[in-house]
């Protein structure tokens, strides 16, 4: 059976290969791999096409990443031995090095600035055995460190080894909540970061706003790449978006498409939106250049037309019904009516007090 396990605070990809033990899945065990003896937990099996693949894509190291940051010459993907599951003193010593880590973090950063290098550091991480300690830093630019490790290895007395990594890799390492309020998709279950690029955000419509479309870490969300294909197949045999169709009338302008009813977004010369489906936009571009009128289909019909109809109907409707008093006009009502009732009883009052006198 192959057994895929990550391990490290990268999450590197290991395979156990022809493991006769059955594991289960989220199960911790000990491994050795390049870097050392590690922990790392079960994901799942993994079939022999399944292992070629991953092999196909990861198992030679990067050095470059998408926006020329340098990354770690760690493969993302090895052959790992597994040794045994690991026990409770294997976890009380994991848990125990991740203390000692967030504890000493302020320390290293102490003696960065000692040597006042242009570089960050991201993270610190002990393999199980504590023989290297890694260290994680981002920089614009490749950083001569050399003294840094010096003063590194005097104060933690092994061996001490820095990898430089990118924006993409901080957040990977760091974690955290996404704008959607899970987890960041590259800090629990990606393996891999998908190359991605502007035109991605305009073919799906998105808005161009920097705070909306970024992630943590500053660049492109990884999430716009999930549906892009779609998006893709959908604009094959389209323009691209904001092409202009002139025509005698005026010139329609492609906003957009709808990928639930495979429709493009045109607008018009007036400014009103409609939608036409996939398959006839060749003859709506035919139709409109030649100066003809296109009927609307019925299920893709213009939204703001059928909005104004609605609207005029609802007002014919009101205007032929009989009018009703609003609150204003019914207080000023019974305000009339009760100052005349009251004017009446004053005068039949005086009314009856000239009777009288004139009886005397």
């Amino acid at each position: 059976m192959n057994y895929l396990i990550i391990f490290g605070k990268p999450r590197f990809l290991g395979l156990i290969y022809d493991c006769e033990e059955h594991l289960e899945k989220n199960v911790k065990v000990v491994i050795e791999s390049s870097r050392g003896l590690e922990l790392g937990y079960i994901a799942g099996t993994l079939s022999e096409e399944q292992v070629r693949k991953y092999k196909e894509k990861l198992e030679s190291p990067k050095e470059y990443d998408e926006g020329d940051n340098i990354r770690s010459t760690e493969p993302l993907w090895q052959c790992v031995n597994l040794l045994r599951l690991a026990d409770e003193e294997d976890l009380s010593e994991a848990e125990r090095q991740r203390g000692e880590e967030e504890e000493a973090l302020p320390l290293v950063r102490k003696i960065l600035n000692n040597h006042d290098l242009p570089m960050k550091i991201v993270d610190m991480e002990y393999v199980l055995d504590r023989k290297k300690l890694y260290f994680y830093f981002t920089s614009e630019q490749r950083v001569d460190f050399r003294c840094f490790v010096k003063d590194l290895a005097r104060e933690f007395k092994t061996r001490i080894e820095l990898r430089q990594i990118g924006a993409r890799d901080e957040a990977k390492i760091l974690g955290g909540l996404a704008s959607c309020g899970n987890p960041c998709c590259c800090s629990y279950w990606m393996s891999e970061f998908f190359p991605i690029c502007i035109r991605m955000v305009k073919e799906q419509n998105l808005a161009l706003n920097p705070s909306k479309i970024s992630g943590l870490c500053g660049r492109l969300m990884c999430c716009m790449s999930y549906e892009y294909d779609l998006y893709k197949q959908l604009w094959k045999d389209l323009p691209n978006p904001g092409t202009k169709i002139k025509t005698p009338s005026g010139n329609y302008h492609i906003s957009g498409v709808d990928l639930a009813s495979s429709t493009v977004r045109i607008r018009s010369p007036e400014g009103v939106e409609f939608l036409v489906p996939v398959g006839e936009f060749v003859l709506f571009r035919k139709t409109v250049e030649d100066g003809g009128k296109w009927s609307l289909h019925p299920k893709s019909g213009d939204i703001a037309e059928v909005a104004q109809s609605l609207s005029e109907t609802f007002t014919l409707s009101v205007e032929s019904s009989p009018s009703r008093p609003s609150n204003d006009d019914r207080r000023k009502r019974e305000e009339k009516n009760e100052n005349t009732r009251n004017g009446k009883g004053k005068t039949k009052q005086k009314t009856k007090s000239r009777k009288r006198k004139s009886k005397i």
